[in-house]
């Protein structure tokens, strides 16, 4: 299964291409200029310098959330389009779980972590939040959330919990907090870019549950919208 994959979750994103799980290609964005500038050029690029076409893609995957909500619209949207184009399914994959796939199988880490480990996965959700799950090797220990670091930290203190390893953009920016509060906790300081990981999850998901329509796919936002807040808001608010 030949698989085209793409992470527009960070301002960098990236691409690949995987051959039955194995990495044909990948490719990492220039973080100056706009996902919308340049896709889907990146990905017609990435394709013709391994002399591939969107013709021979059996599946289409993408980075569904959580991430930069424009970033994963114009993700989305372009492997919809392509997808649809193509007659072809699209995954759509989240992100935090591609990162731990990452420390998983692609990146130098894997031999350090052991089946006990808890691997905390933190991305930077701004407003002084972060994006949190949770993994062990069998799986999710705790599904993705949004809140305060120093909140999860206290909900995990009250549980016992100790996660051993941390990783992505949040952990590093919180890396105080969390020394404090797990002491000897690692810090992964580099996850590789995510769309290898992004093609492999999704390749797993169809062989398993089968192909999704293009149009499935939706965004993995998490945190709820401003609109919601403020409708709710308004409804406390009013006698």
């Amino acid at each position: 299964m030949l698989v085209l994959a793409l992470d527009t979750t960070t301002r960098q994103g990236s691409a690949a291409v995987t051959r039955d799980s194995s990495l044909v290609a990948a490719y990492t964005g220039d973080a100056t200029i706009t996902h919308g500038e340049r896709l889907p050029g990146d990905l017609t690029r990435l394709l013709d310098a391994h002399r591939l076409r969107l013709e021979d893609i059996d599946l289409f995957a993408v980075a569904a959330g959580p991430g930069s909500l424009t970033g994963l619209r114009i993700g989305i949207a372009i492997m919809q389009g392509l997808a649809f184009a193509g007659g072809k399914p699209l995954a759509g994959v989240c992100a935090l779980n591609a990162i731990n796939d990452s420390l998983q199988s692609l990146s130098p880490q894997p031999s350090a972590l052991g089946p006990r480990d808890e691997v905390g996965i933190w991305m930077d959700a701004g407003r002084g939040q972060v994006f949190s799950a949770t993994y062990r090797t069998a799986g999710v220990v705790e599904a993705a959330l949004v809140d305060k670091p120093s909140e999860i930290v206290a909900r995990w203190a009250h549980e016992r919990r100790h996660p051993t390893v941390f990783a992505g953009d949040g952990a590093l920016a919180y890396r105080d907090l969390i020394g404090a509060a797990f002491p000897g906790a690692r810090i992964v300081e580099a996850v590789p870019p995510l769309a290898p990981s992004i093609a492999r999850l999704a390749e797993l998901h169809v062989r398993r549950d089968g192909p999704s329509s293009p149009d499935a796919i939706r965004p993995i936002y998490i945190r709820r919208s401003d609109v919601e807040l403020a409708r709710d808001r308004a409804a406390v608010s009013e006698p």
